[in-house]
């Protein structure tokens, strides 16, 4: 899966490719809630134009390459397509722009069941932590809807944030008993969204919990699981940002921008969870987290850009 880039590049992106959009957007995210306004901007353009890209190339391998789209479809990675749709839609939704979130929402959902069920059928023992993209892509449906509902003030979208929420615990669930537990030492990135999928499940369930719609014991519920869910995915933080430090693994690897989502997701998660959750010191454990994902994203995009160097330096003869 490892990919260099080079002439040609957007004819053979490979459906991990996703992750970048989602790593960036969910930055924009957290600058944003962090009042970093220009820098949220400027990865929110990124984006945007990564998102663009991939959904042209997934639209030409859906019309006119139906084998390599078929064969694709049946990868974890093709969940990215869902997740990264919903990441750019809770951003057009921070900036007030409701109606493109809820087409992207629609068009979110509208592939989600088919990739799924593809994804699903193909799981098996000994997986890479792309395995846990059921469970992101599924909480990132529920995350825009939940901030729609909460925006227009739809309860019927919240019950449905709160269907998605549940499934996704469900497949994170289903995904940890496949995961080959050997990729915390040895992954190529991707291992790092088995702690982001428990991230963005925390995140939503902080939008759940900001809700009016639930009260009394059902809010409690949604506070509890949603606090459990943010200290499990702080604890893998740990566990995997260790095993990095002890098995560094520096060659560029397209999977690496599934290191820099579940970075930025745990910022965004701590950030979110704050206020629903009254817990005060979540938010400045999020702002350092977000300049450690910021650096992870910069640190990426300069081996990208040497590899992409290398790749067009001329053979010596």
């Amino acid at each position: 899966m490892s990919i260099l880039p080079g002439p040609g590049w957007w004819a053979r992106l490979p459906p991990a490719a996703g992750a970048a959009v989602m790593a960036t957007g969910i930055l924009s995210v957290a600058l944003h809630m962090t009042g970093h306004e220009a820098l949220s901007l400027v990865a929110f353009a990124i984006a945007v134009a990564l998102w663009l890209v991939l959904a042209v190339d997934f639209t030409v391998r859906l019309l006119g390459d139906r084998g390599r789209f078929r064969a694709e479809a049946d990868t974890p990675a093709a969940l990215t397509a869902v997740a990264a749709t919903t990441v750019i839609g809770a951003r057009l939704s921070l900036s007030g722009w409701q109606t493109p979130a809820a087409a992207l929402l629609a068009l979110a959902a509208l592939l989600w069941p088919g990739l799924l069920l593809n994804v699903v059928r193909h799981w098996r023992r000994g997986m890479p932590g792309g395995a846990f993209l059921g469970c992101v892509a599924t909480q990132g449906l529920a995350v825009l809807a939940a901030v729609l509902a909460a925006v227009d003030r739809q309860d019927w979208l919240g019950w449905a944030a709160l269907a998605a929420f549940c499934l996704g615990l469900v497949l994170y669930v289903a995904a940890l008993f496949r995961f080959d537990l050997h990729e915390v030492v040895g992954g190529a990135g991707d291992h790092w969204v088995a702690g982001g999928a428990l991230s963005i499940s925390a995140l939503a369930g902080s939008q759940l919990t900001a809700s009016p719609v639930w009260s009394g014991s059902a809010h409690t519920a949604l506070r509890t699981v949603t606090l459990i869910a943010l200290a499990l995915s702080l604890v893998w933080y740990v566990v995997l940002l260790a095993a990095e430090l002890r098995h560094p693994r520096p060659r560029y690897d397209i999977r690496r921008w599934a290191t820099v989502f579940p970075l930025g997701m745990t910022s965004t998660a701590c950030l979110s969870v704050a206020e629903p959750a009254g817990i005060a010191w979540l938010v400045p454990l999020g702002e350092v987290l977000l300049w450690i994902a910021v650096a992870a994203w910069l640190l990426t995009v300069s081996v990208l850009a040497a590899a992409h160097l290398a790749a067009r330096r001329p053979p010596v003869t």
